[in-house]
């Protein structure tokens, strides 16, 4: 029997050891993680993460050829495959601040790797890494190998938060990258025969190591350009009249571009997009282009700018001052049927607001009051280092009051800030919500799901990014 083992119990190693499992009912499969309550939660009925279909899934193997343990070493120096899936933060401080991953926790299971290890493995990069991440592991391998064999392979994942068991089980591509030696293709052909259990063959793409690598980082790229794209252009559609959606559908019909990821909103977020353009970004200054690290510069600046447009747009709108004024938040994660904040917009949008002195009530079907009071005082990019590494949030925002209802968040609010596309939202009575607020009422769409035409006739004062201004907003612009 094949012994697969994955470092690292979190979005990426979780759903895709549990899809490997059920597909490949021969091979055991061992997911393992030092932090004993991301296991115990995994081995629970309340799993750690939220992920439509994720539970079936688990249920279904979980004992039977899928286990999840704290015991690290005896798991890592059974399998015949490894697969690394530990965090690769953002650099806060040294070389490459900033804009360079954090490779300590890659090194440190590259070590412990090669201690435990005494027959010959295949060890595969799952996090998204730096180019050249393969060959710094090798190294490490390599010089502690006591005469065993390693093979590095580069299988970057390509999920969608919220709909990762669908990509799981139906994916574009499976890249995997690996060295060009008789060892290495071998290796390749092993993880190969792996996916082959459900993925057809012309769709499992092998390419060499730095090609794997650098592939994920620019498919992120592209994707996060795409709607920063769609983004400045919703500025230029609220300067002169112009309607955003009718704009990118437009755009989208045409077959070389397509439709996809090109929604105006308040701003890309996620674990990936930032982390991955800063990444590119050091690695062509690295690599003597400053002219392409500006240019991947750019995608990012433009989110920073969506999102204090965003805020500038609430507070010029509501007479230039938020101070004391209740701002109900609808959704705090970074995109619907996701529960993960890493990266959303509504860290920025609600730190904008604060500073004003706003009141928030905030609520999120599928966030906890604790990760919202945590991703408020945290610093950035510290939340990509393990829960246990992360700074305990000594102080709660006091002006900030999280609900477990929208209409108990709306309620005596002087505004609405829609910030994640939860399908509830489309469906709430907002003649209750109106009725129940102060007036004017305003309410501001970050994600162009509400129709602004029908909530104007209720009373309402509406912003919606991209789309013509209601004269209230033409008579008291934002300055950006």
């Amino acid at each position: 029997m094949v012994k697969i083992c994955c470092i690292g119990a979190g979005y990426v190693g979780g759903p895709t050891m549990a899809v490997i499992a059920l597909k490949c009912p021969k091979i055991e499969v061992v997911v393992v993680d030092i932090s004993v309550p991301r296991i115990n939660a995994w081995n629970s009925d309340q799993l750690p993460i939220y992920e439509p279909g994720l539970e079936d899934v688990v249920k279904q193997c979980r004992g039977k050829n899928l286990f999840f343990s704290t015991d690290v070493e005896k798991h890592v120096a059974e399998a015949d495959i490894v697969f690394v899936s530990v965090n690769t933060p953002t650099k806060t401080r040294g070389l490459g601040a900033g804009k360079a991953a954090d490779l300590t926790y890659w090194e440190s299971a590259a070590r412990m790797i090669a201690d435990v290890s005494k027959s010959d493995k295949i060890v595969v990069e799952k996090s998204t890494v730096p180019v050249k991440t393969a060959e710094a592991i090798e190294k490490i391998l390599t010089h502690n190998s006591k005469g065993i064999n390693f093979q590095i392979l580069s299988n970057p994942e390509f999920l969608a938060e919220g709909t990762a068991i669908k990509d799981l089980f139906n994916p574009d591509r499976v890249l995997i990258g690996g060295r060009e030696t008789p060892g290495g293709l071998k290796a390749v052909k092993a993880l190969k025969d792996v996916y082959a259990h459900w993925v057809p063959d012309d769709r499992i793409l092998t390419t060499n190591l730095w090609s794997a690598e650098l592939s994920k980082l620019a498919a992120n790229a592209f994707l996060a350009q795409r709607i920063s794209s769609v983004n400045a252009m919703s500025a230029l559609c609220e300067a002169t009249g112009a309607d955003v959606s009718q704009v990118s559908y437009a755009v989208g019909t045409d077959t070389r571009i397509g439709p996809k990821f090109l929604n105006a909103s308040v701003g890309f977020g996620g674990s990936c997009f930032q982390k991955d353009i800063l990444n590119l970004v050091y690695i062509c200054e690295c690599n003597g282009l400053p002219e392409v690290a500006e240019y991947w510069k750019q995608v990012i600046k433009i989110n920073d700018y969506q999102k204090n447009r965003f805020v500038n747009r609430v507070v010029a709108s509501m007479f230039n001052t938020v101070a004391n004024k209740k701002v109900a938040i609808l959704g705090f994660a970074f995109k619907k049927d996701t529960g993960d904040t890493r990266e959303t917009p509504a860290i920025d949008v609600c730190k904008g607001l604060l500073g004003d002195k706003a009141r928030l009530s905030i609520y999120d079907p599928q966030v906890t009051e604790d990760q919202i009071q945590r991703d408020l005082t945290m610093k950035k990019f510290d939340w990509d280092h393990p829960l246990h590494l992360q700074p305990m949030s000594p102080t709660t925002v006091k002006q900030v009051s999280i609900v477990w209802d929208a209409y108990e968040a709306t309620k005596d609010a002087h505004a609405v800030c829609i910030l994640t596309e939860w399908d509830e939202f489309k469906t709430l009575d907002f003649q209750r919500i109106y009725d129940n607020m102060q007036k004017p009422a305003f309410i501001f769409d970050g994600r162009n799901i509400v129709n602004p035409a029908k909530l104007r006739e209720i009373g309402f004062i509406v912003y919606s990014i991209g789309k013509p201004l209601d004269a209230w907003l033409k008579d008291m612009p934002a300055v950006a």
